[in-house]
Parts: structure tokens; C-alpha cells; sequence
């Protein structure tokens, strides 16, 4: 019988830390790990999801565990190669780490939310705890900060409000 649901916030390197220590004392269909999908970004022309990526790989078991982010035994031909053919080269793309980049773009150009995306990379992956995105909006953390820093006049330049923006 179950106990009741446990929802985590995780966002970076420590949110997916609490969430894997939750993982090993709850059963998974206790647990609900909500990923902040405000750091997300096109790069490359591939979809990132910096912090899903690393809540998912250590979920997985498969992060790596010298960064906190990332793929384990990761290799980084890619990257090499863009960088000396003078291509952006800021953010390291892992060899591995492609791979699941590729895939939830092409998904999500498919029509996929990122929450379909997400929950089928969690299940291919043996994860079983449930994880979805903040929002499956890219807009809505950049929405919500600008008119956050609305209300705060004169204590910093506030960015431009992103296209679509209520």
C-alpha cells in the first residue's frame, strides 16, 4: 500500500543529488522529481535541458561522478572537431551526451511535449521514478523572471522580454 507521493524540486548538480538519495529510501512510485527547465537553451541547434540531462544521468546511474554533470566515460571527438573547424564550442557536448540531444529535438520538432520526451528517456533508461519538466513551455521561466524583475526598478538592467511574452 502506498505512503503518498514525495515531490522534489531539482535543479542542477545538488537537485539531482537529492533526487537520487530519494530514489535508494523511496519506493519509485512514491517519488515525483519536478526539473527546472529555466536553464534550457538551443545550442548547436539541438534542444538542451541542462538540468533534466543531469537529473536524468544520475537517476540512470550513467552520470559522471568527477563533474556532476554529464555522462560517464564520456568522449569528446565532437566537440574537438567543431571547435577547430571554428564552430561554437562553449558548451562541451559530450560524445554520448549527443545522442540524447539529437533525439529530443528531433521529438520535439516531431509535435512531442518535453514531458513525453523526458518520461520516455526515463523509461528507456530504467528509471523509475516519475520526472517531469517544470513546464513544457520554453517561454515560461524567461515570462516569468522578466516580470518578476519588473517589480524590481533600478537594481539591474532587466533583459529583453523574450518573443511571445504575455
Amino acid at each position: 500500500m502506498s505512503k503518498g507521493l514525495v515531490a522534489a524540486l531539482s535543479g542542477g548538480v545538488g537537485g539531482a543529488k537529492l533526487a537520487l538519495g530519494l530514489s535508494l529510501v523511496l519506493p519509485a512510485d512514491e517519488l515525483l522529481v519536478v526539473a527546472n527547465t529555466g536553464d534550457d537553451f538551443e545550442h548547436l541547434g539541438l534542444s538542451i535541458s541542462p538540468d533534466i540531462d543531469t537529473l536524468t544521468y544520475a537517476l540512470a546511474g550513467i552520470d559522471n561522478p568527477a563533474t556532476g554533470w554529464g555522462r560517464r566515460d564520456e568522449t569528446w571527438s565532437f566537440m574537438d572537431s567543431i571547435g577547430a573547424l571554428g564552430g561554437e564550442d562553449w558548451f562541451q557536448l559530450g560524445d554520448r551526451d549527443l545522442a540524447l540531444h539529437v533525439e529530443r529535438t528531433r521529438r520535439l520538432r516531431l509535435g512531442q511535449t518535453l514531458s513525453e520526451v523526458t518520461a520516455d528517456i526515463c523509461r528507456r533508461l530504467g528509471i523509475g521514478a516519475r520526472v517531469v519538466p517544470m513546464s513544457d513551455d520554453p517561454r515560461a521561466y524567461p515570462c516569468a523572471l522578466r516580470r518578476g524583475l519588473d517589480r524590481l526598478p533600478g537594481l539591474f538592467r532587466a533583459p529583453a522580454v523574450p518573443a511571445g511574452c504575455p
